[in-house]
């Protein structure tokens, strides 16, 4: 295993499509007792916000896992705009989704995940990475990558 001592993190509970506020209080104190049990408390903390009204915490790194597909682009571009005000030079936004292939014509779960949400929510949807590079460009980010993952998930970099 390797160890990174010098590594902090916090996080911060999803938007509020995904839980009732006492959810997300409870999930918050869950994360705190298994963060305590690894003995990590000293590098980790997690955060109460709404990350619509509130700044995102200042950081190097900033992730988000499954978020952006959730929303409208507007709300979108908002997150994406707030991780890059965040971040210092050189800092990176990582966004873990089931990025759809920029033909639109290979990974079937993005696009049926994209018709999830849209089912779902109304007005959220799925992305391609060359969407992703687009939105990131517009708001000021410098270099991008997608990273393929296990499965249907590629991690899109953004990197100030």
């Amino acid at each position: 295993m390797i160890s990174f001592p010098q590594t902090r993190c916090q996080g911060l509970p999803a938007g509020p499509r995904h839980a009732l506020r006492a959810a997300v209080t409870q999930a918050t104190i869950c994360r705190r007792c298994t963060i305590a049990a690894a003995g990590l408390s000293d590098r980790v903390t997690t955060a109460s916000g709404n990350f619509f009204n509130d700044p995102l915490p200042k950081a190097d790194l900033i992730t988000m896992g499954m978020v952006l597909h959730d929303w409208t682009l507007e709300k979108e571009m908002h997150l994406i705009r707030s991780a890059y005000n965040s971040l210092p030079p050189g800092g990176a936004l990582v966004v873990i989704e089931a990025l759809i292939d920029d033909a639109r014509r290979e990974n079937v779960f993005g696009l049926l995940m994209s018709l999830n949400m849209l089912i779902e929510f109304g007005d959220a949807f799925d992305y391609s990475g060359a969407d992703f590079k687009r939105w990131c460009g517009e708001a000021g980010f410098q270099r991008f990558e997608v990273l393929p993952l296990a499965g249907a998930s590629s991690a899109a970099v953004a990197y100030k």
